[in-house]
């Protein structure tokens, strides 16, 4: 099965981003480093970009992001870097030579009704806590947008500029991380149907939610923030539990759910079209909301 089109409705929709470790290693594993060389990168990024982020999470062996991007171009640039960077520093950090990603990153558009997007809202917070591994979402040791969210401040995380490092090294200077370490502060959006409220309201909205999450998990017992730091990053779960395909949209009605999926298949069929076209050498044009291949080889008749 190919991969679905990367596909966005129109400018500025909420789309909920999920990337899963290999094997479901705790590559991610919290720890001060990682988590400040996580929110670091995705502040130098997100600016690189001018990407909106609304909320995220790195769980041990996987991460959910909530981003407002322009386009499909603009979100796939921010992931490939953001992937990227986080690759190669848990790589460093954990002695993991292999990849660190299963596979491309899964893309879900939200659509603009806003229970939808409260929704997956509610969903980032509670992670970590629904899994029984922690009681709030306050206690999730990783990075995670939560504790910004309620403050309204801004979370800092750094950057160590590792092209600058490997030429220093090259020049025989002394070249420890210090020298070419930046700390760069990360600035979260309110999600879009929420974007008219002022800032303590919008946090007041956040507490709600995340009270509700300490409600339904008050009494449980938990893994707790200790043991989940104590865990080994190479090992992974004893058992997984099953996973339902993701969705192309997350939608409340049936019929904005309906509508969404009839506007992709109408678009992978002009894609479809145009790729053809493209293969034969001649020009075509790509139906709005997606981007062309890269590179094309003309077949030869």
């Amino acid at each position: 099965m190919g991969r679905k089109l990367r596909y966005l409705p129109d400018d500025d929709h909420l789309v909920e981003i999920t990337c899963r470790v290999i094997q479901r290693r705790f590559l991610l594993r919290p720890s001060p480093k990682l988590n400040a060389t996580i929110i670091g990168a995705l502040a130098r990024i997100q600016k690189r970009h001018d990407m909106k982020v609304c909320a995220f999470v790195y769980l041990s062996n996987h991460c959910h992001l909530l981003l407002q991007p322009n386009n499909v171009k603009q979100l796939a640039d921010f992931m490939r870097e953001l992937n990227s960077k986080i690759a190669k520093e848990a790589g460093r950090l954990h002695d993991w030579t292999d990849k660190l990603w299963s596979r491309r990153y899964t893309d879900i558009v939200i659509s603009h009704e806003p229970e939808a997007q409260i929704e997956r809202l509610r969903y980032l917070l509670e992670q970590g806590a629904k899994e029984g591994l922690v009681a709030s979402p306050r206690h999730w040791p990783g990075a995670s947008s939560t504790k910004a969210l309620l403050s309204g401040e801004a979370p800092e995380g750094l950057w160590i500029d590792r092209t600058a490092q490997y030429k220093a090294w090259e020049r025989n200077e002394p070249n420890p991380e210090e020298r070419f370490t930046s700390f760069h502060q990360l600035q979260l959006s309110p999600i879009p149907c929420w974007e008219h409220l002022e800032p303590h309201r919008y946090q007041s909205r956040v507490r709600d939610m995340v009270r509700e999450i300490e409600e339904r998990t008050e009494g449980t017992a938990v893994l707790g923030a200790k043991a989940i730091r104590q865990q080994h990053p190479h090992a992974r779960p004893a058992s997984t539990s099953s996973r339902s395909p993701a969705p192309r949209f997350h939608a409340v009605e049936p019929q904005v759910r309906r509508a969404l999926e009839w506007t992709y298949h109408l678009v992978c069929s002009a894609y479809r079209q145009a790729s053809e076209t493209l293969a034969q050498g001649k020009t075509a044009e790509f139906p709005p909301g997606c981007f062309a291949p890269g590179q094309f080889v003309p077949l030869r008749t």
